[in-house]
């Protein structure tokens, strides 16, 4: 673990942090204020945020490490982190809401939406992963 790595690490984990909360806090807050048993009021939220501070902490240090034990050198910075993200959503964002899904009473409008969003918001993070970690 060198300079850069933790550099890295924590944009990567600011970034995830403003991604999460304009897919969550902003753009799907009107879907989730209209089904109050399943998510957490904004009190009861602000009790558990440090719960958010640390997944957001290792999805910075985890998307770092991953994108740096598996780039290839001399590829594209948009390429390298499109293909990354996309891997990462295959193997996480998209995994991860179709099983909330299936255990919760989520209407599936609401499940495209997160899907939709959170992709879109971990392209986003692996042009950054890619960028953050170009000379390496």
């Amino acid at each position: 673990m060198n300079k850069k790595f933790i550099i890295s690490s924590l944009v990567m984990t600011v970034a995830s942090l403003m991604a999460g909360f304009v897919v969550h806090a902003v753009i799907l807050q009107a879907d989730y204020v209209q089904h109050p048993n399943i998510f957490r009021g904004e009190s009861d939220a602000q009790e558990h945020f440090a719960f958010m501070l640390l997944a957001h902490l290792l999805i910075g240090i985890g998307l770092t490490w991953i994108y740096r034990m598996g780039h290839q050198p001399g590829k594209g910075v948009v390429a390298q982190g499109l293909r990354f993200g996309a891997a990462i959503a295959v193997v996480s964002t998209i995994p991860t809401f179709l099983i909330y899904f299936a255990v919760e009473r989520l209407p599936a409008d609401l499940v495209v939406k997160q899907i939709a969003f959170d992709t879109v918001a971990i392209l986003l993070l692996g042009m950054l992963a890619a960028w953050l970690n170009k000379s390496d």
